[in-house]
C-alpha cells in the first residue's frame, strides 16, 4: 500500500468508524509496527506480528480514541511491548505451509536493516513515526511518552543518528517494499526436507497481501531461521538463490547510463560464465554444502548464504584455477577450485555495501606468491601501477584484456622496500579524468587511498581528494609502509590528512601533523596521528603521537583533532610540541600553552605529554584515544 504524503488527522467516532480508519490506513500502521518490532523474530514472524499488532489494535466500543492517533498509539504500545515479551503465536493472522518475507532489495536496504537492528525499540519507533508519518520532533516525543517510553528525547537522538548514518536516505529506503509487511514473498516451508532439485521460481514470486485478509493456518517454526548442516537457511528463497539458473547479470552497458556506479552494474564476464556445473559448485559452496571448501570472510563480513539470487560478475580459468565472482548486493564472493584436481576449493567473501566508482573498481581474481591479478570494473578506461615509495617515478601502463590485469607484485609482508599500488582512471562516459589509487591489503577488494592537503592561509577547509597529485604522492611516500598494519581488518579506504603545519623551535624547520584514518566496510574507523619533522623522506612516517580505534576522529563526523609529542631539537633540548586542527583557538601543553593551533613548550626529557585543545567558545577536546574527564 503506498504511503500517504502526510498522516491523517485524528477523528473520533463509533467502533465502525474506528474500523474504517484502521482499514483505510492499514498499510501505514502495519509498516510502523514492522519497523518497531524486534528484528530478532525473523522475517516471517515479524511480518505476521506486524499484521497481528494492527488487527488487535481495533478498540472496543467506547474504549477511547477511535481515530487514527488513538489506533496508532495502541499499535505503538503493542509493538514496544513485543520487544520485552513474545506476542501470542496463536492469534490471527496465521499462515500454514508458507513462509513470508519482505521483498529483497539492494545494499541500501541491507544497510538500513542493519542500522535498525542496532537500535532499541523506542528509537525504532521514533524513526518510524518520523519517516512514515512525518511527525515533527515534538509530536514524536509526545507519542513515545504516551506509549510509556521513559526517555523519548534519547530515542529521538538515536533515530537521528541512524538517519545521519544512512546519509539522509532513511526516508526513501524505509518506504521501499523491503520494509513493507503488506507486500511479501511467499515460500514453501519444506523444500529442504524434500531435498528436491526442481525449480522453485514460482514459490518466490512477489505477492501483494490484501491488507484486510486474514490468513488462517498454523505458523511454521519460529524465531530466527537456522542454517542447516548441509544446506542454506531454512527458507526456500535461499534455496532458489543457490540455483545457477537464477543468477542475474547486468546488461553490458548499464554502467554507462546509471546513477549507481558499483558492483550492481558489472556485467558477467569470462569464458565460463555459461558453465552451469561450475556455477552450481560455487553457489553450493556459498550455501554451506561441502566441508572441503575453505571459507574465508574478511573482517566484518558474514558468511551466510545470499538471501536472493546473486549477480554473476565473472567465471573463467585464471592462473591454474577455475574462478567465479558473485555479488549479492552486500558482499562479493570469490570461489576458486584447482584445475588440476589437487588441493581444495576456497571461497573468499568481502563486504561491499556502499561501494562506489572507486571501491567497486577492482576485485582480486588470483593471488599467488608471484603476485595478484585483478578484474577491473567495466568503467575503468586506463590502468597502471606505481610504487608509493618512489613518488617521482611515472606510472607504468598495464594491458588489461577482458578487464584482467597481469600479475602485480604484492606489497611486502615483512620489509618495505617498495609499496606497489594500482593507478586507475575512469571512463569519460561517467566522470571526466577521474584518476585514483588502490592498494592491496590482503583481502578480496583493494583499498582506496586519498589525501587531504594541509590547510592554506585563509582558505576554506580542505576535503579529501585523490592521492594522484604531487602533494598526495609525497604524503603517501612517507606513510605507505604503515599500511601493512591494516592487513586483514576489512579496510575500505585510507585517508592521509595533513591537518597542521608547525614551525619548530630553534629554527629547525616546519613539521607536518598528519592523521591517517582507515575506514572499514563495517563502519568503524581507526586513526593514527603522526608528527613528521622535516628532513626525512619516503618510508619515514614520523612519530606516532596519538591513535584510536572505532572512532569518528579525522572524518567528516570528527573534524577536530589535536595531538602532541616530545621532540628533541638539534641543540639537544627537549620540547613538547602540539598541533590542533583549524578550529583550535588555544592549546594547553605540559603546564604551558599558547593561543592558536600550534604550541611548543620546553621541558625535561621525563616530562609527560599532556595536551588539551580549546575551541573559541572554550569547549575542550583531547587527542584521539586520550582518556576524557
Amino acid at each position: 500500500m503506498p504511503i500517504q504524503p502526510a498522516p491523517p488527522s485524528p477523528t473520533a467516532g463509533s467502533g465502525q468508524e474506528a474500523e474504517t480508519v484502521l482499514v483505510e490506513h492499514y498499510g501505514r500502521l502495519v509498516r510502523i509496527a514492522y519497523l518497531v518490532l524486534p528484528p530478532r523474530t525473523g522475517g516471517h514472524g515479524r511480518v505476521l506480528a506486524a499484521h497481528r499488532v494492527v488487527q488487535r489494535s481495533l478498540p472496543r466500543a467506547g474504549a477511547g480514541d477511535d481515530g487514527y492517533t488513538g489506533i496508532r498509539a495502541r499499535v505503538l504500545d503493542a509493538a514496544l511491548r513485543a520487544d520485552r515479551r513474545r506476542l501470542p503465536r496463536a492469534a490471527l493472522p496465521l499462515v500454514l505451509g508458507l513462509r513470508l518475507s519482505p521483498s529483497v532489495g539492494g545494499a541500501d536496504g541491507l544497510s538500513a536493516a542493519q542500522a535498525l537492528a542496532g537500535l532499541p525499540a523506542p528509537a525504532r519507533a521514533a524513526l518510524a513515526l518520523s519517516v512514515v508519518d512525518r511527525l515533527p520532533d515534538q509530536e514524536i516525543t509526545a507519542a513515545l511518552a504516551g506509549a510509556g517510553v521513559p526517555d523519548p528525547a534519547a530515542a529521538l537522538r538515536a533515530a537521528a543518528g541512524v538517519r545521519q548514518t544512512l546519509d539522509g536516505a532513511a526516508e526513501s529506503v524505509l518506504r521501499t517494499a523491503e520494509f513493507d509487511p503488506g507486500r511479501v514473498l511467499l515460500h514453501p516451508t519444506d523444500l529442504l526436507r524434500r531435498r528436491t532439485r526442481r525449480r522453485i521460481a514460482t514459490a518466490s514470486a512477489a505477492t501483494l497481501l490484501a491488507v484486510t485478509a486474514v490468513l488462517v493456518t498454523g505458523a511454521y517454526g519460529g524465531g530466527t531461521e537456522q542454517r542447516g548442516a548441509s544446506g542454506p537457511p531454512g527458507v526456500a528463497a535461499a534455496a532458489a538463490a543457490l540455483d545457477p539458473a537464477g543468477l542475474r547479470s547486468a546488461p553490458a552497458e548499464r554502467w554507462a547510463d546509471t546513477a549507481r556506479v558499483d558492483f550492481s552494474v558489472w556485467p558477467a564476464r569470462g569464458e565460463r560464465r555459461a558453465d552451469r556445473a561450475l556455477l552450481g559448485r560455487a553457489l553450493r559452496a556459498w550455501g554451506g554444502a561441502g566441508s572441503a571448501v575453505r571459507v574465508t570472510p574478511s573482517a566484518g563480513t558474514g558468511s551466510e548464504p545470499p538471501a536472493a539470487p546473486p549477480s554473476l560478475l565473472f567465471a573463467g580459468d585464471v592462473d591454474g584455477a577455475a574462478v567465479v565472482l558473485l555479488h549479492d548486493g552486500l558482499r562479493v564472493a570469490r570461489y576458486a577450485e584447482p584445475l588440476n584436481g589437487g588441493g581444495s576449493a576456497v571461497l573468499d567473501l568481502a563486504r561491499t555495501d556502499r561501494a562506489d566508482v572507486t571501491t567497486a573498481a577492482a576485485v582480486v581474481v588470483s593471488r599467488t606468491p608471484d603476485g595478484t591479478r585483478y578484474l577491473l570494473a567495466p568503467w575503468i578506461a586506463e590502468a597502471g601501477t606505481r610504487d608509493l615509495l618512489r613518488p617521482a617515478d611515472p606510472t607504468r601502463r598495464l594491458a588489461t584484456p577482458g578487464g584482467l590485469t597481469p600479475r602485480l607484485a604484492n606489497p611486502a609482508a615483512g620489509g618495505c622496500a617498495a609499496w606497489p599500488v594500482l593507478s586507475l582512471r575512469s571512463s569519460a562516459r561517467i566522470v571526466e579524468q577521474h584518476s585514483f589509487l588502490l592498494t592491496d591489503l590482503g583481502e578480496l577488494t583493494p583499498v582506496h587511498l586519498t589525501h587531504t592537503p594541509a590547510p592554506g592561509a585563509g582558505a576554506p577547509a580542505r576535503q579529501p581528494r585523490e592521492a594522484t597529485g604531487p602533494s598526495g604522492l609525497a604524503a603517501w611516500a612517507r606513510t605507505a609502509c604503515t599500511l601493512g598494519g591494516l592487513r586483514g581488518q576489512g579496510v575500505r579506504a585510507v585517508n592521509d590528512w595533513a591537518y597542521a603545519r608547525q614551525p619548530l623551535p630553534e629554527r629547525a624547520g616546519t613539521a607536518t601533523w598528519v592523521c591517517t584514518r582507515a575506514d572499514t566496510w563495517a563502519g568503524a574507523g581507526h586513526v593514527t596521528v603522526w608528527f613528521q619533522p622535516p628532513g626525512t623522506g619516503p618510508g619515514s612516517p614520523g612519530t606516532a603521537a596519538a591513535g584510536a580505534r572505532d572512532t569518528a576522529a579525522c572524518s567528516r563526523f570528527g573534524q577536530h583533532v589535536v595531538a602532541g609529542t616530545k621532540w628533541r631539537a638539534p641543540d639537544g633540548t627537549w620540547w613538547v610540541v602540539a598541533a590542533g586542527s583549524r578550529a583550535t583557538a588555544r592549546l594547553s601543553v605540559a603546564g604551558g600553552g599558547a593561543d592558536g593551533p600550534t604550541a611548543a613548550v620546553r621541558v625535561s626529557r621525563a616530562t609527560p605529554v599532556k595536551v588539551t585543545a580549546f575551541h573559541a567558545d572554550g569547549s575542550p577536546f583531547t587527542p584521539p584515544g586520550a582518556p576524557t574527564d
